[in-house]
């Protein structure tokens, strides 16, 4: 027998870790608990810089902070644990929300109502406005993938196992949900559609993206990241939908009766997915020897 079909207890060990799953399966199920943290990510960002009046400045600081401590959680974890991984989502989105607001906005008249000069402790904002910001984010993002092209390794998130892997794909998150709150914030604010209309332009685009799943031409891996990006400006609008005034088209349900309202379902939809978890690792560890099958379209 040669050396190498020889296959020893510890070759085992080693590459059932190498190969143990840190990034969830893209199900249904996925795609509702996205829109649950961008929309919380909204409120809860909103919730700590205006209605709290901490500012966008500090509360970028501090809320940078809490994404670095809990995407550390996540990488040093040795598999998929989704209280984990919801959590640096969560953290994303809030993150982006103000660092998106400081970016494009400032201490305008447009920006802050009741006749307020300033909102919190240091800088009010770059004013760059959401166009410029988007473009600024946009060139970003791309150079993230043009990086992770260039490494060799997978866009599927599914297969992403190493540590280098899950350091681009969460690049990629805390760029694309600040991206996504400036498009967000730009078709409720400044488009003219309002709350509703811009959650019902980007419903309509992501339905558009679900039917583009049954053309063979279109890689589902490039559909994938399209929709991850879209659905925060569909968090930010239904956020804005759910916090703002009447009087502009809200429901004005306050951010923190809204956030708390939203972290209760976000909260219940981990719980659901690590019982899921559990079940499904009874069954053991993903190894070479038991690949999952891997298609040209798989996410």
């Amino acid at each position: 027998m040669e050396k190498s079909e020889l296959l020893t207890d510890l070759d085992v060990a080693s590459t059932t870790r190498s190969v143990m799953k840190k990034l969830p399966e893209v199900t249904l199920a996925f795609w509702i608990m996205k829109i649950a943290a961008t929309t919380l990510g909204e409120t809860a960002g909103d919730l700590f810089a205006q209605t709290l009046k901490l500012g966008y400045f500090l509360t970028t600081i501090v809320l940078f902070l809490i994404f670095v401590v809990t995407l550390v959680i996540q990488l040093r974890s040795r598999r998929y644990n989704p209280y984990f991984y919801w959590t640096v989502i969560l953290s994303t989105s809030m993150a982006g929300t103000t660092m998106s607001d400081f970016m494009n906005r400032d201490a305008s008249a447009k920006f802050l109502s009741n006749g307020a000069t300033s909102l919190g402790w240091g800088p009010q904002g770059l004013g760059l406005g959401y166009p410029t910001g988007a473009a600024i984010l946009i060139s970003i993002l791309i150079a993230v993938f043009a990086v992770w092209k260039l490494t060799g390794m997978t866009f599927v998130i599914r297969d992403i196992v190493s540590f280098r892997g899950e350091a681009l794909f969460w690049t990629a998150i805390l760029v694309s949900n600040t991206l996504g709150t400036s498009m967000g914030d730009f078709l409720s604010d400044s488009s003219g559609l309002g709350y509703a209309g811009g959650a019902l332009l980007v419903s309509g685009t992501l339905a558009v993206l679900l039917v583009l799943m049954k053309v063979p031409a279109v890689p589902n891996v490039l559909l994938f990241w399209f929709a991850f990006v879209l659905t925060r400006p569909l968090g930010a609008t239904a956020g804005d939908f759910l916090t703002k005034p009447v009087a502009k088209g809200g429901l004005d349900l306050g951010t923190a009766g809204s956030s708390a309202v939203l972290l209760a379902v976000l909260v219940g939809l981990m719980a659901y997915a690590h019982v899921k978890e559990r079940r499904s690792a009874a069954s053991g560890p993903r190894t070479i020897e038991q690949p999952e099958a891997v298609t040209p379209r798989a996410v």
